[in-house]
């Protein structure tokens, strides 16, 4: 019999689905790098507050917040550890040591999901410049 592992399923999940992306941004390139450029924005503001040093409402909000903000890109890896961090810092007793392990975990995805964020940025950069090269030798 197979355990339930929480994590192995979040690994089966996209980090950037650009499906997604594409279908958010209607295949407009500048607009979907645009929409990056904010989701990196408020990666930068709300993960400061991902530290357990905070009280849980702080970062538990930091996780709805950016939650919301990887729901828009498609991030769905990203999502379910803020669901995971925002529904632990709500339940109104966290140990320290899960706030760290939990918190240290949305830390650690979302260095991973800005990374594939800036490959996907620089691939519709490259696109972007495609298209404008294209319709001036046409």
């Amino acid at each position: 019999m197979e355990r339930y592992n929480a994590m192995s399923q979040i690994d089966e999940l996209a980090r950037l689905d650009r499906r997604h992306l594409a279908q958010m941004t209607g295949g407009d390139a500048d607009l979907a790098a645009e929409v990056i450029g904010i989701f990196r924005h408020q990666a930068d503001v709300w993960g400061r507050l991902l530290k357990a040093r905070e009280p849980a409402e702080t970062w538990a909000d930091a996780a709805h917040s950016l939650k919301g903000a990887a729901l828009g890109i498609g991030a769905v890896r990203l999502a379910k550890v803020c669901g995971q961090a925002e529904t632990l810092g709500r339940s109104g007793s966290v140990s320290p040591a899960a706030a760290a392990v939990a918190l240290d975990d949305v830390r650690s995805e979302l260095a991973e999901t800005l990374e594939a964020a800036a490959a996907v940025a620089h691939e519709l950069a490259g696109s972007a410049v495609f298209k404008a090269s294209n319709a001036s030798n046409s």
